[in-house]
């Protein structure tokens, strides 16, 4: 079989797949989020953490208890590293230095999980699985409350009420992450991942030196890794590595899990708001520009250009052989279309094009699907943007699913769109301007450009994943990427949950002949748009300088 048709029978049947499970579980987590009964668990979590899980929030109450808990978070998760030398199964490593363990925490708390170090020679056990596994799970759900209580939002009337944080939290981990988790944890085990507290094996090199491996339970961090959207490794080379993504399958399920949530949302957007319809003109969107941007991907990586890579019959440098050229470049799709950043191939290594890709699906709000509950939201966002857009073109109010959207609405709308690209575009220039930046830079030029906005394209969009070529392990980098971590996740998340609460506090207005259907393919095709060309407008001069500039040099 030809490496292109073995490509597009992967690509296929992860789309089958997608699509196979997106009504169940979409459904599945209708009634998660809108059922009324407690387990006896959860009663618990509740008397724990003190609160009344029938009792509702304002969109403020919601938005100090999202705030709340990640502030704590990350206060916990930077202590653990800083003492982890004192804790069980630390294997002897160091307390992790300041300004990285800053860094660090705020990345796994953000959901963003960039590293700046080598998980297998910086981090214990202790720390991979209380401390980052743990924000894997419930940073995850985070997202996934603040998308449902936009949903909320939409679909309640003249209410001040979101729905409550903390019964969201614990129902998106315990109801939906972990029971998900654990089969396909046992999955990946089966595939040779390995899940162990070993603090390292001694082998002998084929040249007869010596290495030691370290073990770990990787496994079930590789997981939620990757269901969560989440994206940081066990070990330095993410799943490229055989213990965390051995076999081409593992590679197909790892891409799987990756879209299986953030694709199957819409369906309970739909659901939520009692017209299904909806929530397949939303999936739609996301599936549109998604193949796009893996079609566009595979070609820039397929068919190449240079000596070399004729030679090889693709650009087969920094990808893995067991996964190929091809199947690589859709695993750099869906974890830069989604917030997860995990990599099994080497992007600082792709194309100019192909790794341009990379960063335009960033920059796109990472919206399709986007991350687990911040692809859905972000994409909500896109289309109240949308319908005011076409209400300005044929003189109407904008409405949409029985909203309208004021100047108050489109207002916490366009503030949720600016706030990455002025972190990403500010932060690319003061690193350009200043020394403690451009010393971390490996490469000059268009290429070297490349890798600091692709740095701060990946910190401000939560995504994780590094071009590579570029030293963030300095105090310049770990504070200024922790810093658009923390704005580029939290803002954003306030200023949906206003626009949540701006909505809920609306009736319902009832469609006329001059509402824009916003369930059909020319609704579809127009949120496409304005996606892309926002982005377009806003990045294309930075995109210029740096991987457009390259590959037209080349």
């Amino acid at each position: 079989m030809s490496p292109t048709l073995a490509g597009i029978l992967f690509l296929g049947s992860l789309i089958l797949a997608v699509v196979v499970v997106h009504r169940p579980l979409g459904d599945y987590m209708f009634r998660v989020y809108t059922g009324r009964s407690h387990n006896r668990v959860e009663r618990g979590v509740y008397r724990l953490i003190g609160t009344d899980p029938d009792a509702e929030q304002t969109w403020g109450a919601y938005a100090r208890s999202v705030l709340a808990f990640s502030v704590a978070g990350i206060l916990f998760l930077y202590l653990l590293q800083r003492v982890q030398q004192h804790l069980l199964l630390s294997l002897g490593m160091d307390p992790v230095k300041p300004d990285q363990a800053w860094n660090t925490a705020v990345s796994f708390v953000t959901n963003t999980n960039w590293q700046s170090y080598s998980g297998e020679s910086t981090m214990g056990h202790l720390v991979q699985m209380a401390g980052l596994a743990v924000q894997n799970f419930v940073s995850a759900a985070v997202g996934m409350a603040v998308a449902i209580a936009l949903v909320r939002g939409f679909a309640r009337r003249k209410s001040r009420n979101l729905g409550n944080f903390w019964v969201d939290l614990t129902r998106g981990s315990l109801r939906v992450l972990l029971p998900i988790a654990f089969v396909g944890a046992v999955a990946l085990i089966a595939g040779g991942l390995v899940q162990n507290f070993h603090d390292g094996t001694p082998i002998s090199t084929l040249t007869g030196g010596s290495q030691t491996i370290t073990g770990g339970p990787v496994a079930s961090q590789e997981v939620i890794k990757e269901l969560g959207t989440n994206g940081g490794g066990f070990y330095n080379a993410n799943s490229a590595h055989p213990f965390e993504n051995g076999t081409a399958w593992t590679n197909w399920l790892e891409i799987f899990l990756i879209l299986l949530i953030p694709f199957a949302l819409p369906r309970t957007f739909g659901r939520m708001v009692g017209q299904k319809r909806q929530g397949y003109a939303i999936a739609a969107a996301m599936g549109v520009i998604a193949v796009a941007s893996v079609v566009l991907t595979m070609v820039f990586q397929g068919v190449h250009h240079g000596t070399v890579p004729t030679a090889a019959g693709g650009a087969t440098e920094g990808t893995e052989t067991r996964f190929g050229v091809l199947n690589s470049a859709v695993f750099a799709t869906a974890t830069t279309l989604t917030s997860t950043g995990a990599v099994d191939s080497f992007h600082d290594s792709y194309t100019s094009l192909g790794g341009m890709m990379t960063m335009f699906n960033m920059m796109l709000g990472e919206v399709a699907p986007g991350g687990v509950g911040s692809g859905l939201y972000g994409m909500l966002v896109l289309a109240v943007i949308t319908v005011f857009v076409a209400g300005l073109m044929v003189g109407r109010t904008p409405e949409y699913l029985g909203k309208k959207i004021g100047s108050r609405e489109i207002k916490f709308a366009a503030l949720y769109f600016l706030i990455t690209p002025i972190l990403v575009l500010t932060g690319t220039a003061v690193a350009m301007a200043t020394r403690d930046g451009r010393d971390g830079m490996l490469n000059t030029g268009p290429h070297g450009l490349s890798e600091v906005l692709y740095a701060f394209t990946s910190a401000s969009n939560n995504n994780g994943s590094a071009f590579a070529g570029l030293t963030v392990n300095t105090v310049f980098y770990d504070t200024a990427l922790g810093l658009c971590m923390a704005l580029g996740r939290f803002a954003p998340i306030v200023f949906v949950l206003a626009l949540a609460g701006s909505l809920a506090g609306q009736g319902r207005v009832p469609a006329s002949k001059g509402t824009l259907p916003t369930h059909r393919p020319q609704f579809v095709g127009m949120v496409a748009g304005v996606t892309v060309v926002l982005v377009a407008l806003t990045f294309l001069p930075a995109l210029a300088l740096g991987p457009l500039a390259e590959g037209i040099h080349r």
